[in-house]
Formats: structure tokens, C-alpha cells, sequence
């Protein structure tokens, strides 16, 4: 049976993806600044949903997405296709290691595998999407810092002792916080994620902001509709 999540502008069918839509995905495809990115990858693109966003936000832009597990990597592709940005958008069926493409990018999102010290899961392709270790990061920004522009930034949702270590790789690459979001289910909880955002020899200032979900129990807060009102049919 089709598992269909219906946005405002497009469809997307998670049939087959091991890792469905889930609120880290549509709050970093919603809260990053994108717009003016002429080229934007999307790592471990997995349903596709953080690429239809992007390329719903960003008319201009090409969007590519990589993703390493070829069940949910053909569905991806099939709802890029079934999109009105198809024409805008490429799917690539591997790793970012194994990543061909010579041309340089704007902008690299990735709400990527985090687990790094919990149980492995019997389920074979959840492990896969859903647990790595920090090598796997050191690859990650090490990639970023070679395939972006002079100015181009990588965003990322992790948690939060997760962000912390990555910011530290991070300034050995020479990508610096530029912005880093906390998010919060409820006002005053503890931090569950953070959105962070790195630019190439930045010199700014670095912004921090807060994020809420939930203004009470299964009552989204105005942050979570405003950035959701363009994409969810529920706002």
C-alpha cells in the first residue's frame, strides 16, 4: 500500500524508504536561508522531501540529491519526477563518496544519520540510514569544504552534543558557524536538536536563535505553522 504525504505543491510516496518524513527533515528544509543558491545538494535525500522543499523555495535553483540506499533513492527519483520542479532536479543513487559530480554547490543540506553511539538496529536498512560515527561526519564536512563555492554554506540537523563536535571539525576545514538554531519541544525544555549552519571563511558574527514546537501538548506553536504554513496542507 502507498504511504502518500501530500504537501501543498507536491506528493510524496515513502513506499519503500526505511526513514520516513519526520520533523527534523521539514524543520531544516523550512528554517535554512537558500534562496539566492543557484545549485543546492541534498545528502542522503532519502524520501526526497527536504529536496522538494528546497526546490519548491528556491525557483531558480537546480537541486540534486544523493542517496545511498537504491530502494528509496528510486522512489526519490520518482517523486522528484512526479513534482512540478522535476525539470530542476537530479537524483544520484549512491554515497557521497561515490559522488561523480565535478561542479561546485551554493548551498549542501543534510539531515544526516546521527546515532552514533546507540544500539545498532536489527533492521538492516535503518541501521544504515540511521547510524554512522564521527568518521562519517569528518567525511561529510571534508566534502563540503571542497565542493563549495567561495561563499557557500552546509546546513545541518544534529543533536545537540553532536553539533558541538562538529563545529570543532568544522574550523579545521575552515567552515565557520554562521548560524545555529536550537530547537525545543516545548519553552524551556532542553535542547533536542540543533540546525546548524557553516560558511566558507565566514568572518561574521555568528546568530543563535530558539525554535519552540509546541506551544502545548499537540498544540503546534505559531513558530512551527509559520514555517511550515507554505508546505503543510493542515496551515
Amino acid at each position: 500500500m502507498a504511504s502518500i504525504f501530500q504537501f501543498k505543491e507536491f506528493a510524496v510516496d515513502q513506499s519503500d524508504c526505511a526513514m520516513k518524513i519526520n520533523t527534523d527533515a521539514v524543520l531544516l528544509a523550512s528554517l535554512v536561508h537558500v534562496d539566492s543558491s543557484e545549485r543546492i545538494l541534498d545528502i542522503g535525500t532519502g524520501t526526497g522531501v527536504i529536496a522538494l522543499m528546497l526546490a519548491q523555495r528556491c525557483a531558480d535553483s537546480e537541486v540534486i540529491a544523493v542517496e545511498i540506499d537504491p530502494a528509496a533513492a528510486k522512489r526519490a527519483a520518482i517523486n522528484f519526477r512526479n513534482s512540478n520542479f522535476g525539470d530542476r532536479m537530479v537524483m544520484h543513487a549512491c554515497s557521497f563518496q561515490d559522488f561523480t559530480d565535478t561542479g561546485s554547490f551554493d548551498f549542501i543540506i543534510s539531515n544526516p544519520p546521527f546515532y552514533t553511539d546507540s544500539l545498532h538496529n536489527p533492521d538492516a536498512r535503518k541501521k544504515l540510514a540511521r547510524h554512522t560515527n564521527l568518521q562519517f561526519f569528518n567525511e561529510l564536512l571534508t566534502f563540503a569544504a571542497d565542493k563549495l563555492q567561495v561563499d557557500g554554506q552546509l546546513a545541518l540537523i544534529v543533536p545537540k552534543l553532536l553539533a558541538d563536535e562538529l563545529k570543532e571539525i568544522a574550523e579545521t576545514l575552515n567552515l565557520c558557524l554562521k548560524e545555529e538554531i536550537q530547537i525545543r519541544s516545548f519553552e524551556g525544555d532542553a535542547i533536542i536538536r540543533k540546525i546548524i549552519v557553516f560558511q566558507k571563511a565566514y568572518r561574521g558574527v555568528s546568530t543563535v536563535s530558539d525554535f519552540i514546537i509546541y506551544e502545548a501538548k499537540g498544540v503546534y506553536s505559531e513558530m512551527y505553522k509559520t514555517a511550515l504554513r507554505p508546505y503543510f496542507l493542515a496551515f
